[in-house]
């Protein structure tokens, strides 16, 4: 199967491409979703993330403490990397389980730090990337968060630029302030139809 692989910045409306998609018949894998599910009670990645970070970082149910896990990678580095040590493989594991699993016209990685991660692009056949402009990133943020403008920057701040994920896209679905939900709509339907040719049989 054609494997495209779905990415942009926080804010840029990938998860709103990717439905859409969905809808149209291709077969979808989140990788959000599946990190969400190595880290909630009794996910796989507990017991590993629990020895590297001790429990002060794990909720009373026994799922990973995001806020708490975001505002210490921000402070330190170091506990990023560890932490994406743990993640990256089990996420890339599932995802490619997923994948061989899969039916559907092609499938599609939605994948958050593809540019950043190094490994994805080997991993797919096209890179699509949901471009958009930082300040408009930051006003839906704010609009769907309650985040503050610091605190999107933050997390802005450790993924790829615009100028990065626009290097190594095959594909540009534009969603600035500009873009309509009917434009947007109209750009995902015309590479739908475009990665339905191309995909084999």
């Amino acid at each position: 199967m054609l494997r495209i692989g779905l990415t942009g910045g926080i804010g840029s409306g990938k998860t709103q491409v990717a439905n859409w998609l969905d809808q149209w018949g291709a077969a979808v894998i989140d990788t959000d979703v599946i990190a969400h599910d190595l880290t909630a009670p009794g996910g796989l990645a507990m017991t590993a993330i629990q020895d590297a970070f001790g429990k002060a970082l794990i909720t009373a149910d026994g799922a990973l403490d995001r806020a708490a896990m975001r505002e210490r990678v921000f402070q330190e580095p170091a506990a990023r990397e560890r932490l994406e040590g743990i993640l990256h493989p089990l996420i890339g594991q599932e995802a490619q389980k997923q994948a061989r699993q899969a039916s559907g016209s092609y499938v599609v990685f939605v994948v958050p730090l593809l540019v950043e991660s190094g490994r994805w692009g080997k991993q797919v056949d096209r890179i699509c990337v949901v471009d958009c402009d930082r300040a408009t990133q930051i006003a839906r943020v704010q609009a769907r968060s309650g985040l503050t403008a610091e605190a999107i920057g933050r997390i802005m701040s450790v993924q790829a630029t615009r100028q990065q994920r626009l290097a190594v896209a095959d594909d540009v679905i534009r969603n600035d302030a500009q873009t309509t939900i009917d434009m947007l709509r109209e750009q995902t339907w015309h590479l739908h139809q475009q990665w339905c040719r191309t995909a084999p049989g």
